[in-house]
């Protein structure tokens, strides 16, 4: 792994960790993910051969900070809550884009794009979802207007409603996932007599 994915994976990272302390948020986040650097994608695919190589990051910092300013006026008119509480991550989109341009993510197949899109989006709801039931007691809460939630249990640990505890809930999921391909892998012996 180059440098260039650890700065893409830590920005990833910071939008992972943010967003994700309740299902609402993640499916926010998820959706203005999606729509800014799908249409980012899109626009920069006509441009970028009409572009000179100096002039392409110009028109990509524009493109991507105009996309992103006008997902986050859409968020503050139609998902006020939404945008209180996680508007202040949507500016790590824009500068998301941008990385991905640098990656040579837009150049890959559009099958190879959304793989790694939904294994993004993937981690982001089930971390969400994890934090949100550990912490709160309860899941779903604020996805309906008058939806309290599902609720679970009555007390959580606060801890994981804050980004410590994501990065603590991370680190588990990340755990489990190993010691579930570890189990996996290691093969079965088998006594002859």
């Amino acid at each position: 792994m180059n440098r260039t994915a650890h700065v893409a994976n830590s920005l990833m990272l910071m939008l992972l960790l943010g967003t994700t302390s309740s299902l609402a948020g993640a499916l926010g986040a998820i959706l203005m993910f999606a729509v800014v650097v799908g249409a980012y994608g899109l626009c920069m695919s006509f441009l970028r051969s009409r572009l000179t190589p100096a002039a392409t990051w110009s028109a990509a910092l524009l493109l991507a900070a105009t996309l992103t300013s006008c997902a986050e006026v859409f968020a503050q008119r139609w998902f006020l809550p939404w945008h209180q509480a996680f508007g202040l991550y949507a500016g790590l989109i824009a500068l998301q884009c941008l990385v991905l341009e640098h990656n040579g993510f837009f150049r890959q197949t559009p099958s190879e794009r959304l793989k790694l899109s939904g294994m993004f989006s993937a981690l982001m709801v089930i971390l969400a979802a994890v934090r949100e039931l550990a912490g709160q007691g309860r899941l779903g809460r604020g996805l309906l207007e008058h939806w309290q939630g599902l609720v679970l249990f009555s007390e959580g640990l606060p801890l994981a409603t804050l980004v410590p505890g994501a990065l603590i809930m991370l680190g588990l999921l990340l755990a489990a996932r190993q010691a579930w391909t570890r189990s996996n892998s290691i093969p079965k012996e088998t006594h002859r007599p």
